[in-house]
């Protein structure tokens, strides 16, 4: 059975771009009369805005959305990410990191995607046991070269994009799930609740289709399964940035719920007819469902509005 979800963060409230998210999961999982579900990403407390996690489903509701079961708040699932990092531990795939980012600016040597490659130095230094003894505040890291595996283009499909190949030890380096002060990382509390919640298919923005390689490196060693990925453009300003609260993007109004909607049909490459331009809202989701095409979803990354 198809299961979707969406899962925003609650860093501040639902923008243009998250509801293109939001309609291209809701309508690719009930056009194949599946099931969709809502996550909440609140791992990052020192991000998150007040009140903006009720404000979002409030949101999501006045917009039509009908989602499958009850909200799963990450901030209330750090058991289970302890869990999938002590598997890790055991079978010494992770090793804590005390490095400050200063001191892994100076010390990087390579640059990847996405800033400096973490050199492995506390790994190099084989500090294991002295720093969990100490006590000292560490991170813990994910070796992405170990013995075992050939650093060849870790490589998917994805719906949408096609394929895509990245070499993780080269490309990203050795990434954090656990960080020094105690929050864990996004990647792995992805990983692990696609996992439990037994999500089988995957359609978000394209700013993530950079961490899909990492999740898919996890999945594999925690011996989980990889569910079907599809990224749809991100949208951005005229500046080319991707709508976002520090991009100054504007809240959604739903208002005009019927009118968004219909522009995020629009965006999504779906040309609703002319005959629908003034319909209702459930109108409108009855003719996005049953006319979804996810290959008409444009394939770049990035598109401005």
């Amino acid at each position: 059975m198809y299961i979707g979800r969406f899962a925003p963060s609650p860093s501040g409230p639902l923008h243009f771009g998250s509801l293109v998210a939001a309609v291209a999961s809701y309508c690719d999982a009930k056009s194949n009369h599946g099931k969709w579900l809502i996550r909440m990403e609140d791992i990052d407390k020192p991000r998150e805005m007040a009140g903006a996690a009720d404000a979002i489903l409030r949101c999501l509701e006045a917009f039509g959305f009908m989602w499958d079961g009850d909200v799963i708040y990450q901030s209330t699932r750090a058991k289970y990410y302890e869990s999938a990092l002590q598997i890790l531990q055991k079978n010494n795939l992770v090793y804590p990191c005390t490095c400050s980012r200063k001191e892994i600016a100076d010390s990087a040597t390579n640059i990847g995607v996405e800033g400096a490659i973490y050199p492995k130095t506390c790994l190099q230094k084989n500090i294991h046991l002295k720093t969990v003894k100490s006590g000292a505040p560490a991170a813990w890291r994910i070796n992405t070269n170990p013995p075992d595996l050939t650093l060849l283009p870790f490589a998917f499909h994805d719906a949408i994009q096609g394929e895509i190949a990245q070499n993780i030890a080269r490309d990203i380096g050795d990434f954090v799930l656990k960080r020094a002060d105690g929050f864990f990382a996004y990647q792995i509390a992805v990983v692990v609740d696609d996992a439990l919640q037994n999500i089988t298919h995957i359609v978000r923005g394209a700013d993530l289709l950079n961490a899909t390689s990492r999740q898919i490196y996890l999945q594999n060693r925690l011996g989980m399964t990889t569910p079907h990925y599809a990224h749809v453009p991100v949208v951005t300003n005229a500046a080319g940035e991707k709508l976002s609260k520090q991009t100054l993007a504007k809240p959604i109004d739903t208002q005009f719920a019927p009118q968004q909607l219909m522009s995020a049909l629009q965006f999504l490459g779906q040309n609703p007819p002319a005959e629908i331009q003034n319909a209702t809202l459930d109108e409108t989701w009855r003719w996005a469902i049953n006319h979804w095409q996810l290959e008409n979803v444009p394939k770049q990354t990035k598109i401005a509005i």
